[in-house]
C-alpha cells in the first residue's frame, strides 16, 4: 500500500471524522428509539424475544464497532497532529491507520489438528475503517426495521385503547363487568409490550373494536352514580381515604424531590400547587351537604388526577435517585472486571476509576459528567485488556 500523501490523509481524516460523528448521532437516537425503550423496560417474550436476540447482538456489535472506528480515528489524529509536515513514518502509519486493518477485533483458537507444528495456534481478526463502516451499515436497517415494529404495534395499541382505558379507570371497580374489560385492556397491552410482532394490525383493530363495544354496553357514569346515591355515607369515607392518599402522595413526593435536588445536578423539578386543601374542603362540604352525587363522583376524578402527577412527580425526583445508583453499580462492576483482568492498579486505569468515583460522591452529583467518565473507565479497560492480548 503506497503511502498517502499529507493533502490525502487530511483529507481522508477529516471524512472519516465526519462520517464518525454522523455514526455517534444516528446511534444516540436509536439509544433513545421509542421501540428500544419499550424492550428495555418489559422484558420481550415469545416470537418478539426470538427476533430480538440477534438484533441484540447485533446492536452491541455496533458500540463495539463504534469504539474500534473511535480508536482507530483517535490514534490518526494524534499522530498526525496539527503539523504541515509529516515525515513517511508516519505517513506510512497514517495511511495503515486510515486505510488498512490496523485494530484487533478479535482471537480464535485453532484446533489443534488443523494446525502445523510451527504455524499459529490462533486466528487474530484485524478490522479497519472501511470494512468496520460497512459491517454497520450492513447491520444498521435490521436494528431499525426491528425496533420500527416494535414501536408501531406499542403505538397502535396505545392509540386505540387509550381513550377506552380512561372510560374503564373510572368504573372497573363498580362492575364485573368493567372488572373484565379491564382485564382485557390490561392483557392486550401486556402483550404488546412484551410480544408487540405476535401481533398483527388485523387481529389488533379487531381487539380494540371488541373492547370499544363492550364498553358502549355499559354506562360507566350511571353505574357509579347509583352506587354513590344508594351509599353515600360510604361513598363519603371511600372518597376521604383517597384524598388522604393524595396528601400522602404529595408529601412523599415532595421528600423525594428535595432529597433528588439536595444530591442530583438538575433543573428546577416540577413544582405544583397543592389541591388538597381545596379539595378536601369541597369533600366537607359534600358530605354536610349529603349531595349531589355526580359532584363527588367529579371530586373522585379530581382527586385520581392529582394523586397521578403527585405519583409522576416522585417518579421523576425517584428517577434521578436509581439513575445514580445506577451508574455508582455499573462503576463498580467495571471496577471488578479491572481486578479480574489485572489492570485495576495501572495508573490510567486508577485515575479514571478515581474521576468517576469522585464525581459520584459530589453533592449535588453531575450524573451526565458521570456518566461520560464510567464510559472513559469502561472503555479503558477495553484498551488495556486489548493490549494485554497482543
Amino acid at each position: 500500500m503506497l503511502p498517502l500523501s499529507v493533502a490525502e490523509i487530511d483529507r481522508e481524516l477529516s471524512d472519516r471524522t465526519q462520517q464518525f460523528d454522523t455514526i455517534t448521532s444516528t446511534l444516540l437516537e436509536l439509544d433513545n428509539h421509542p421501540g428500544l425503550i419499550l424492550i428495555r423496560h418489559f422484558p420481550p417474550a415469545g416470537l418478539t424475544a426470538q427476533r430480538w436476540q440477534p438484533v441484540r447482538q447485533a446492536l452491541d456489535l455496533m458500540w463495539e464497532d463504534h469504539g474500534r472506528m473511535k480508536a482507530i480515528l483517535d490514534r490518526a489524529r494524534t499522530l498526525r497532529g496539527t503539523r504541515g509536515r509529516v515525515d513517511d513514518r508516519a505517513r506510512v502509519e497514517l495511511t495503515q491507520l486510515l486505510r488498512g486493518r490496523p485494530h484487533e477485533a478479535g482471537r480464535t483458537p485453532i484446533p489443534m489438528a488443523q494446525r502445523s507444528l510451527t504455524g499459529p495456534s490462533e486466528h487474530v481478526l484485524f478490522v479497519g475503517l472501511a470494512d468496520t463502516l460497512d459491517r454497520m451499515r450492513a447491520t444498521f436497517p435490521r436494528i431499525a426495521e426491528f425496533l420500527d415494529g416494535v414501536d408501531a404495534v406499542n403505538s397502535r395499541v396505545a392509540s386505540g385503547l387509550g381513550p377506552l382505558q380512561a372510560q374503564v379507570e373510572l368504573a372497573k371497580g363498580v362492575t364485573p363487568e368493567f372488572r373484565a374489560i379491564a382485564a382485557d385492556i390490561d392483557a392486550l397491552m401486556r402483550r404488546a409490550g412484551t410480544d408487540p410482532l405476535s401481533l398483527t394490525t388485523a387481529e389488533i383493530d379487531a381487539r380494540i373494536a371488541e373492547i370499544g363495544a363492550a364498553v358502549r354496553k355499559q354506562s360507566t357514569v350511571l353505574t357509579e352514580l347509583n352506587a354513590i346515591t344508594a351509599e353515600w355515607p360510604a361513598a363519603v369515607a371511600e372518597t376521604r381515604r383517597r384524598w388522604e392518599l393524595l396528601r400522602q402522595a404529595r408529601d412523599r413526593a415532595a421528600q423525594v424531590k428535595a432529597d433528588a435536588e439536595r444530591r442530583i445536578l438538575t433543573a428546577p423539578l416540577p413544582t405544583r400547587s397543592d389541591p388538597t386543601p381545596l379539595l378536601g374542603s369541597e369533600l366537607s362540604k359534600l358530605a354536610s351537604d349529603s349531595g349531589p352525587a355526580v359532584a363527588l363522583l367529579g371530586l373522585r376524578t379530581r382527586i385520581a388526577h392529582a394523586t397521578d402527577a403527585a405519583n409522576a412527580d416522585a417518579a421523576l425526583a425517584q428517577g434521578l435517585l436509581d439513575r445514580r445508583a445506577e451508574l455508582h453499580g455499573r462503576l463498580g462492576g467495571y471496577q471488578a472486571k479491572a481486578a479480574r483482568l489485572g489492570v485495576s492498579e495501572d495508573r490510567e486505569v486508577l485515575a479514571a476509576y478515581q474521576i468517576a468515583a469522585g464525581l459520584l460522591t459530589r453533592k449535588p452529583c453531575d450524573l451526565a459528567a458521570v456518566t461520560r467518565a464510567v464510559a472513559d473507565y469502561q472503555h479503558l479497560i477495553g484498551e488495556k485488556k486489548a493490549g494485554r492480548t497482543r
